[in-house]
């Protein structure tokens, strides 16, 4: 998702020269250019091969095919397409100010940066669904969660924001009212997807506020119910016998992991897209004053969550953990490999 390019600059590059409604080129010193394509590059990377590492595991090994891990398999291919797709070109863009793709194209990855973000979060809600069943109703979990459900949620969790985000950047209703004299007119080079006042609400409503506030209310009760049954699994005799209270602790540490997994859940996405969602309600109420170093920031903040899913749906489950060896090692090649017995000593 990108805002208007507009650099207030003191320097006289342009990204056209010698076209006098060129937008200034940003220049920066040697070393923060490497510092800024380290950290972005390194995000890209990490995008790219951690998704793509969680969509061979699951693709590959057959005792990965659940219902939960196909959700975490649409997930990772959204996010894997966002790296490849769309952060190197919204790269270029963040480090020049420059856009050299054409307006076509400016459209294009307009669209597509909108409906993979939103894609994405849209994700999260779901597998927060599909967690609140299976931990607040495991008795049923089968029958709710069935592989016919989880095909009705990727589908409407990719539909719905790829009609939104293309009928509203190709219909240009959300530019309506920013045509007038005092606003800003954009310069040759800029590629910008701006929001009126009344859009700005609605899609940040709708693409982030709306979904995660549902998405933060469930794993708040999911939360709870977990502590709920921690306590009551506490409560049993020790006395019992020893089997069970083997099993008693193995409970426990798994309600604790589980609470523990939803927190960071949380954590990591609120604190990467709210920022963003925040400006872009912000920003048409301020006269779009908001400068573009900070605009990039919570830009790449939301871009980073992408990153940082598959380590927290990936790395946090031991059998994700043991095929990402396999595939390291090379032995993911090894004939007969699906069939490995990657759900045992976990």
């Amino acid at each position: 998702m990108s805002r208007l390019d507009f650099h207030n600059s003191q320097n006289i590059e342009v990204c056209f020269s010698g076209v006098n409604t060129s937008c200034p080129r940003t220049v920066r010193p040697v070393l923060t250019d490497i510092s800024l394509y380290s950290v972005i590059y390194g995000a890209i990377i990490l995008t790219i091969v951690g998704n793509l590492m969680v969509i061979i595991s699951v693709s590959h090994f057959r005792q990965l095919h659940t219902p939960t891990n196909f959700l975490i398999l649409s997930l990772a291919t959204v996010d894997f397409l966002l790296g490849l797709t769309v952060m190197p070109y919204s790269m270029a863009r963040t480090m020049t100010a420059c856009w050299y793709y054409g307006d076509l194209f400016c459209k294009v990855h307009s669209c597509i940066d909108m409906t993979l973000c939103t894609t994405s979060i849209y994700h999260l809600f779901f597998i927060a669904v599909e967690r609140f069943y299976a931990i607040c109703h495991p008795l049923h979990y089968s029958r709710k969660i069935t592989n016919s459900v989880i095909e009705l949620f990727i589908f409407l969790i990719w539909s719905v924001p790829c009609l939104y985000s293309f009928g509203l950047v190709l219909s240009n209703v959300n530019t309506e009212g920013l045509e007038g004299p005092e606003n800003i007119v954009p310069c040759m080079g800029s590629c910008s997807l701006v929001f009126n006042r009344m859009w700005a609400i609605i899609t940040s409503l709708l693409c982030f506020f709306i979904p995660g506030t549902l998405m933060i209310g469930i794993y708040m009760y999911i939360f709870s119910i977990a502590k709920k049954q921690a306590k009551l699994i506490n409560n049993i005799p020790k006395s019992i016998n020893q089997k069970k209270s083997s099993k008693k602790s193995s409970l426990l540490n798994a309600e604790n992991k589980a609470a523990r997994t939803l927190s960071l859940v949380m954590g990591v996405f609120i604190f990467c897209w709210l920022p963003f969602f925040t400006l872009t309600v912000a920003d048409p109420f301020l006269n779009f004053s908001i400068s573009d170093d900070i605009y990039n920031i919570v830009l790449w903040l939301g871009y980073f969550n992408s990153a940082f899913n598959p380590i927290i749906y990936g790395l946090f489950y031991p059998w994700f953990k043991k095929a990402f060896l396999l595939i390291l090692t090379g032995k993911i090649l090894q004939q007969g490999s699906a069939s490995f017995n990657i759900l045992n000593n976990i």
